[in-house]
């Protein structure tokens, strides 16, 4: 067998015949020729006049353990629709590109599942090759067609980089949280982008969307999509709930410091002394985690902390009734019963003479019906902190990007539901 046919069966490019091949010092180059005469522009322009022509290589597969290129000639034609002269369009690589689509594809396909040190290595490219060849991927892969479908989504904002660099994600609910839209920044305007991208016939078919409890994207919503359910995720509202027990904690450490004996002598006490009083700020300070965990994973000297605070009366142990009141909310058989089950612990809450938990009162009272929806529709941000963990496993993956392109990139092609097909596939077919 002739090595030019060998070699039409291993590159296995339709349209495409290898006129020859030469060994180098830098690899495998293998000269090919296009069977057609007519040179098409990539916007769909064809003629069979060209402005002028060059040769140029290609990086390929590798060959074993030599790397092969494809060398061919291009021509740049005047195209009367893009108005300038540009590079005639080729079947095996992108426009501008200098690695073909097969080699892109490997690249993607090995950033979809390791870092980029370790593709480097393999495939004998810099990083910043990687970054490019994943960037101009996931621009080819990634259409308006994953907009298709949205009712329900949620949005969140991950932090990629030190400095307050964050960006806002988009994620739909009925996709497993698949990432559908990702964007630098973390405020109105940067959701507002979003709800522009989606046009008006996509954002009236949302429904719902959960979000936490700042007032950006809750802003951004009212402006473009006033229809939509707002549902505040629980996690939010629990989690200020316990940053309401630790103030009233260190409130009532603080009283204990004020009120407490003298500091105890060093050492050991003496036989005939008698017992020591406990030292009440320590024990205080040492009550937080019986009072943030769910009573469900308390241990036993958790519980005893527990009944003690009930017995003494304490403030601390309201405060721990306040806060596994709210839950309870999140706990019911019947969504219909949480407006009057929120109502009576916000009269509780405001009767409770706890300032923390006062101004909690206020502020549940304020985002009442976007809390209630969440409960009515059983949403929450539970699938955006998951995405959010991969993002920043993304990031730590890759010891940090320099941009946020290359990160939302990654974030594309990572947590966006994109299939990257190995060329290996399209040959065994």
């Amino acid at each position: 067998m002739r090595a030019t046919t060998a070699f039409n069966r291993i590159i296995a490019i339709d349209g495409v015949v290898v006129e020859g091949v030469s060994f180098t010092p830098e690899g495998v180059v293998v000269k090919i020729r296009r069977r057609k005469r007519r040179h098409q522009c990539p916007c769909g322009f064809s003629t069979t006049v060209h402005y002028d022509r060059s040769i140029r290589r290609w990086r390929h597969l590798d060959l074993g353990a030599a790397k092969c290129f494809l060398e061919a000639e291009i021509c740049r034609i005047d195209c009367p629709t893009c108005r300038r002269v540009r590079t005639e369009d080729v079947t095996w690589a992108r426009p501008g590109a200098r690695h073909t689509s097969a080699f892109c594809a490997v690249v993607a396909w090995l950033a979809q599942r390791t870092d980029k040190t370790t593709i480097t290595r393999l495939l004998r490219i810099s990083w910043e090759t990687v970054a490019s060849i994943v960037t101009d991927v996931v621009g080819d892969v990634l259409d308006e067609s994953r907009f298709d479908g949205l009712c329900r989504i949620g949005v969140d904002e991950v932090s990629y980089r030190k400095g307050h660099r964050y960006l806002t994600v988009v994620a739909d609910h009925d996709q497993q949280g698949r990432a559908v839209w990702v964007h630098e920044g973390k405020n109105a305007a940067t959701l507002a982008l979003f709800y522009d991208e989606l046009g008006p016939e996509r954002v009236a078919k949302l429904e719902a969307i959960s979000l936490d409890m700042g007032g950006a994207f809750a802003k951004a919503t009212n402006e473009k999509a006033p229809h939509v359910r707002q549902c505040v995720d629980p996690f939010h509202l629990v989690k200020m709930a316990n940053e309401a027990i630790d103030k009233a904690r260190r409130w009532s450490w603080n009283e204990e410091r004020r009120r407490a004996a003298p500091p105890r002598p060093r050492g050991r006490p003496r036989s005939d002394e008698p017992p020591r009083p406990r030292d009440e700020p320590r024990w205080v300070k040492h009550t937080r985690w019986a009072l943030l965990k769910d009573p469900d994973n308390l241990s036993d000297q958790q519980l005893e902390v527990l009944h003690d605070l009930r017995k003494n009366h304490s403030v601390l142990y309201r405060c721990w009734q306040l806060k596994e009141g709210l839950r309870d909310l999140y706990r019911l058989r019947k969504p219909a019963d949480a407006p009057a089950h929120l109502e009576w612990w916000l009269r509780w809450a405001s009767r409770s003479r706890i300032p923390a938990f006062v101004k909690l009162a206020q502020t549940v009272r304020k985002n009442r019906e976007r809390i209630l929806a969440a409960v009515e529709l059983s949403l929450s941000n539970s699938k955006l902190e998951g995405l959010n963990s991969k993002i920043r496993l993304i990031n730590h993956r890759g010891y940090g990007h320099h941009s946020a392109e290359a990160v939302i990139a990654m974030v594309y092609l990572c947590c966006g539901g994109l299939t990257i097909e190995l060329p290996t596939t399209s040959f065994a077919r």
